[in-house]
């Protein structure tokens, strides 16, 4: 089996037209971050003008609040997930410039905690999701020095575990996902060489169960989204050759519908574009052929993260 390139090309194209249906209302609230997802799909597959710029680009502007934050969509309130979204869709479109990035970056700086993590609004709800986004949305605004990067590092450090893995904050269970946020923010604040690679290493390869596919936890369910969390942070403490290439991909493309697109988290489920996009990007990582290279610490293309911030080591 092969990557349905045009099929899955067509599912993010047809995605903003299911407007008369009611799961299109149900899910406003991941409007912006939808967007994020299936563009970098489409980037990843060599196709980033599948979707109207101006229009991609006009919408994100409509989801600005008034403190400088990102919504879900109009009349929704802001939050870090969704404003790092739009800075990350505006990076691939090249429309940065269309942004007060001070304004955006004040948003942002506000939500950091005495301890150096973040809330992810003016609520207060912290998570290591946020710290990462915070660093990854303001590196690629070139404003890192607004916040205290070193106080987050050192709030990172403090969510690693006995088994080698990372949780939401000092104390939690590790889980893939988390893992990935706690690396990738330690690679923009340039202290990934802190980790113990072969014990974080560890943990992530014993990620693989019997028919190829990743798990986020012990005696879980593979779930083909962790084809991105467990690989990316493999890629990260470069330990990506400790699974078995071979069996994941064919895993991954299991997951997929060859004929309307999309990828489900396990073969034979309904599709969605979040799994979509962490199939794809986790195929990337694997050098499929035909896709885009893949950032490991963004989930962007590193082309883009090249002309945004510079190569990266």
């Amino acid at each position: 089996m092969s990557l349905a390139v045009e099929a899955h090309v067509r599912y993010i194209q047809g995605l903003n037209s299911r407007q008369d249906q009611y799961e299109y209302w149900l899910t406003e609230h991941l409007r912006l971050n939808g967007l994020y997802w299936g563009l970098a799909s489409l980037f990843f597959v060599g196709r980033p003008d599948a979707l109207p710029r101006e229009e991609t680009i006009a919408f994100v502007l409509s989801c600005q609040c008034e403190n400088g934050g990102f919504a879900a969509a109009p009349g929704h309130d802001a939050h870090m997930l969704y404003t790092v979204s739009a800075v990350q869709i505006l990076a691939m479109t090249d429309a940065l410039d269309r942004i007060d990035k001070d304004k955006v970056a004040s948003f942002m700086s506000a939500l950091q905690k005495e301890s150096g993590t973040f809330a992810g609004d003016e609520w207060g709800e912290e998570d290591t999701r946020f710290l990462y986004g915070a660093l990854n949305a303001l590196s690629l605004l070139g404003k890192l020095d607004t916040v205290d990067v070193d106080k987050a590092a050192d709030y990172v450090a403090a969510c690693a575990n006995f088994d080698g893995g990372y949780g939401v904050r000092p104390g939690a269970e590790s889980h893939a996902g988390q893992v990935f946020t706690c690396l990738a923010a330690l690679s923009i604040a340039g202290r990934l060489h802190t980790v113990d690679a072969d014990k974080i290493g560890r943990w992530l390869s014993e990620r693989q169960v019997p028919n190829g596919g990743l798990n986020g936890r012990p005696e879980k369910m593979e779930d083909v989204c962790y084809s991105w969390w467990v690989l990316s942070s493999l890629a990260l403490v470069k330990r990506l050759h400790w699974i078995d290439r071979d069996s994941l991909v064919a895993f991954i493309l299991k997951c997929q519908d060859p004929e309307d697109g999309g990828f489900a988290d396990r073969p034979g489920n309904m599709v969605d574009v979040w799994h979509t996009v962490y199939a794809i990007a986790g195929l990337g990582l694997l050098d499929y052929p035909g896709i885009e290279p893949v950032h490991a610490g963004y989930c962007m293309p590193q082309a883009i993260i090249d002309k945004v911030i510079g190569p990266q080591q």
